[in-house]
């Protein structure tokens, strides 16, 4: 019977998924993968990890519906911008949406208790639990031992006793297991969540705090060049190398400003926002022939266009005390 139990698993690309998936594999289960994209996180390494261990995955874009567990988060962040209670909470409910569609008895994933102080204590395994409105149908293999028995182990779908007693922040038993399972090219403990990174954070809160509900191409952008205010609605994103200019390019929304300098290598500059007066847009090409290769003092043609028109000034480099308090 153990062949026909199927599990549904959250699958994030690091070792610890890999190896829940593992442990649940040796008992006969058949695993699914579950994986999530938005521009925080993406399904890449949950790809990788899915052909490894030979499972099918399911990818759900899922940023519209995640802004609101971002922004209002019940259980708050971690150091940064990171609503990791919440998020796993949201990632377990939809996954057990899908249960019944994929004939699954139980969720699963790769937390470890104690691995992660703010979102793998013991209470916030329960909280998350709990908010996900799955709490009777949710396993962690890993940490399964030292954690109150769950539905599936109590109906038989898994034996406990073969689960484990990870705990802490050693991967010491992790890297063993690894190597039990024979599995090579042994990726990190997490998916690479930018919601943790501290100057992402921050471009993330200065973006939400003026624009309540930005475009999900305003939120990748927040990945690339440098980015300075110019107003209260408005900001110009620098790019800093050519394959972020083609990403810019890529991900200009209609109306916005490129800016480029002519004559010498610089960047792609966007100037988001409503503002196109003649004042914004000598900034903007001034901040663009700062970034340039162009000598300091030389003054340069700068074209612009905003999808409707185009033009072009002559502008020099600003001054770097300009830039002061613009950086974001």
């Amino acid at each position: 019977m153990k062949g026909r139990i199927r599990a549904l698993g959250l699958i994030s690309g690091g070792l610890d998924s890999m190896l829940a998936s593992r442990v649940l594999q040796e008992q006969g289960i058949e695993v699914i993968g579950y994986a999530f994209a938005s521009p925080f996180f993406g399904p890449q390494a949950a790809i990788r990890s899915a052909g490894t261990l030979g499972i099918r995955l399911e990818v759900v874009e899922i940023t519209r519906a995640y802004m609101d567990i971002l922004k209002h988060p019940r259980y708050g962040y971690g150091k940064n911008m990171n609503p990791c209670v919440d998020c796993h909470a949201f990632m377990f409910r939809l996954a057990g949406q899908r249960m019944v569609s994929e004939n699954a008895r139980f969720l699963f994933s790769g937390e470890v208790l104690g691995q992660r102080p703010f979102s793998q204590n013991r209470g916030a395994l329960r909280a998350v639990a709990n908010l996900s409105g799955y709490a009777k149908h949710i396993v962690r293999p890993l940490s399964a031992r030292l954690l109150d028995e769950t539905e599936p182990e109590r109906q038989g779908w898994v034996d406990r006793s073969l689960l484990l007693d990870l705990e802490g922040r050693s991967r010491r038993r992790q890297m063993e297991l690894a190597d039990r399972f024979k599995l090579s090219d042994v990726p990190g403990s997490a998916g690479g969540c930018l919601l943790t990174d501290a100057n992402f954070s921050r471009r993330l809160r200065d973006l939400l705090e003026r624009v309540p509900d930005p475009e999900p191409l305003e939120l990748e952008r927040l990945k690339l060049g440098r980015h300075l205010r110019w107003d209260e609605r408005s900001r110009l994103i620098v790019g800093r190398r050519e394959e972020e200019n083609r990403r810019l390019e890529k991900l200009r929304l209609p109306g916005e400003v490129r800016l480029d300098v002519e004559g010498f290598p610089g960047p792609v500059v966007l100037l988001t926002g409503s503002d196109h007066s003649p004042e914004a847009l000598s900034f903007a090409a001034r901040v663009a022939v700062r970034y340039s290769d162009a000598p300091r003092g030389h003054s340069c043609r700068v074209a612009y266009t905003d999808g409707a028109g185009s033009g072009a000034l002559v502008a020099a480099a600003c001054a770097d005390d300009e830039l002061r308090g613009r950086m974001i």
